[in-house]
């Protein structure tokens, strides 16, 4: 595994451990079992490249100031054998570490050993993932939040493989229940009126009402002719959604290959109902005790399971009644099954028949209230509630010359995930879909996504990587190839520019663990966005092409490093990486 902050913090704390035993070994401490203690990164340098609180921490431990028991560990600590040059008592205790010249230079060795693998771990230690993302009705065109669910889910799902996990991304086809009722309700009487005339049937309020309803009546009719006007409803029915379903769900794989999303699994719900899960899950929790029957209906005890759920964490019974807690309904009194059954058999399909450790859902906030009775129902068939994970996703406004936009200037209708994927480029779309954590409202420029230039994060990162090949073309033609530098070679990069992009560049295994950990891939944006500053900053300081052999041979072994890190990057967030801009 490359060399990281972590690992060094990792030297740090056994130095520490280390040297309060010895002090107190020699007497210069207490015979006391010493408290925990952190590491930081201090916001200014000249209080080292880490910090640590232990002596201020364990002031009370040992009953002396801080600044003393700083000074006894100081005076069992060593730097020979670690990264650090030196390492200093500071204000009134704070031990403060400075990194060596070697420090620097290994993560650039490194980073030329892992190559492409750069960034990548076995923090998840190949623990099954399933990230179920996007699974938008198949009934009508996708829409903006399908927009921002498909780049945050495909790339939460490559931040968790490059953290070491074995990853499924999975979309789950809505193909049963009142939707699809619904869908065949509205493709019949487009059909019927695609014959007669609008006026010839009405078309409820609550069916669709979109053009692609009547796209698909139409091209039924051309197949079929009037043919089906004269059989039942029910046979015409089905027919229509047989026909157009598939249509519906080629489109959606369509436009998700447009979009660089490569699903696993393309789950059917149908296939919980056809296949028995459904009712064996229902028959479960009835086992269970956690169903009973009122009005013809068969409900499910939401409220006994979240109550003894909240009191687990401590909630209150007074806490718990403001919440207005309600049982759910598993079958309706018509005997058909409604959507939330369905979704328990599906969770419990994905977690307990195909073995997930674990399920993460990307869902829209609206879906806010859903998560505590899902998590419930997941312990109510007997699996542990914690495997079931919802990362909840905030609303997409489009903006324009500062104005909100709904509709396609090419359509004239309102934005659908198609008409976005052709008017701004994909690089664009997935990397600023991922420049804001989940949970907050996005505004997303459509000006800016198309703009090349520096104010454009993705054009920003994209010019420096295409920067830095510029740079080493341009040098070859000159006869000044990189070639492969030894550790005592790149510990001339001592400048505080080369010393702080070379910083960030060992950060990155842990940023991409750090965002698997979170669920949250815009810190994987921001890192390479402060990375691209950090090249330019270096870049603008630190001459490449210089007299020094040795010095350019370790400037452009650094240069290929940033190269490649910001390349891994990009390729994570399925992200062109330009070589010429």
């Amino acid at each position: 595994m490359a060399l990281t902050t972590e690992k060094v913090q990792e030297q740090i704390k056994s130095l520490i451990e280390n040297a309060f035993k010895a002090a107190v070994k020699k007497g210069l401490l207490p015979d006391c079992e010493a408290a925990p203690f952190i590491i930081e990164v201090p916001a200014d340098k000249v209080n080292g490249d880490f910090s640590t609180n232990a002596a201020m921490v364990n002031a009370r431990s040992f009953r002396l100031p801080p600044r003393k028991i700083a000074e006894a560990v100081l005076s069992e600590l060593s730097c020979e054998d670690t990264y650090f040059e030196k390492i200093e008592v500071a204000g009134p205790g704070f031990i403060n570490f400075f990194l060596n010249s070697r420090f620097y230079a290994d993560v650039l060795l490194d980073i030329e050993r892992e190559g492409e693998n750069y960034g990548k771990s076995s923090y998840g230690q190949g623990k099954k993932v399933n990230v179920e993302f996007v699974s938008a009705n198949p009934t009508g065109p996708m829409h903006m939040g399908n927009a921002r669910g498909g780049a945050l889910g495909d790339c939460l799902a490559a931040v968790l493989e490059y953290a070491g996990y074995d990853v499924s991304r999975e979309f789950y086809v809505n193909d049963a229940g009142n939707q699809i009722d619904k869908f065949a309700l509205s493709l019949d009487i487009r059909y019927q009126q695609h014959f007669r005339g609008e006026e010839s049937v009405e078309l409820p309020e609550d069916s669709y009402h979109g053009a692609d309803i009547i796209q698909r009546a139409a091209e039924f009719a051309e197949v079929y002719g009037d043919s089906y006007l004269e059989k039942s409803e029910v046979e015409r029915k089905k027919a229509l959604v047989e026909f157009a379903l598939p249509k519906n769900i080629e489109a959606m794989q369509r436009a998700m290959e447009k979009y660089r999303i490569r699903y696993d699994t393309w789950f059917s719900e149908l296939t919980l109902h056809n296949g028995g899960e459904l009712n064996d899950t229902i028959d479960l929790l009835r086992e269970r005790g956690y169903t009973y029957e009122k009005d013809g209906a068969l409900w499910y005890k939401n409220i006994e399971v979240q109550t003894e759920m909240l009191k687990e964490q401590g909630k209150t019974q007074e806490y718990i009644d403001k919440l207005e807690l309600k049982d759910d309904v598993l079958i309706r009194a018509n005997g058909n099954p409604t959507y939330f059954a369905a979704d328990i058999a599906y969770h419990r399909n994905k977690l307990e028949k195909r073995g997930f450790d674990k399920a993460i859902d990307v869902w829209g906030a609206d879906h806010h209230g859903h998560i505590a009775r899902m998590k419930g129902a997941m312990r109510a068939v007997g699996i542990d509630e914690n495997r079931l994970d919802v990362l909840l996703m905030q609303l997409v406004r489009l903006m324009s010359g500062g104005q909100l936009v709904r509709m396609s200037k090419r359509t004239g209708k309102a934005i659908t995930l198609v008409d976005l994927l052709d008017e701004v480029p994909i690089d664009a779309v997935r990397f600023m879909f991922n420049m804001q954590e989940p949970g907050s409202v996005m505004d997303f420029d459509l000006d800016l996504a198309v703009q090349e230039s520096s104010q454009n994060p993705v054009y920003y990162c994209q010019y420096a990587h295409a920067r830095i090949c510029s740079i080493l073309a341009k040098l070859e033609q000159e006869g000044k190839h990189c070639m492969k530098c030894t550790e005592k070679q790149l510990e001339r990069l001592n400048e505080s520019e080369e010393r702080a992009l070379i910083s960030h560049l060992s950060r990155l295994p842990s940023v991409i663990i750090g965002a698997a950990k979170n669920y949250d891939p815009a810190k994987v944006t921001h890192y390479v966005i402060e990375l691209a500053t950090l090249f330019h900053k270096f870049y603008n300081a630190c001459r490449v092409n210089v007299e020094d052999a040795e010095l350019m041979q370790a400037r452009l072994f650094l240069c290929v490093c940033v190269r490649d890190t910001i390349r891994n990057v990009l390729k994570l967030l399925k992200v062109d990486a330009p070589v010429r801009m």
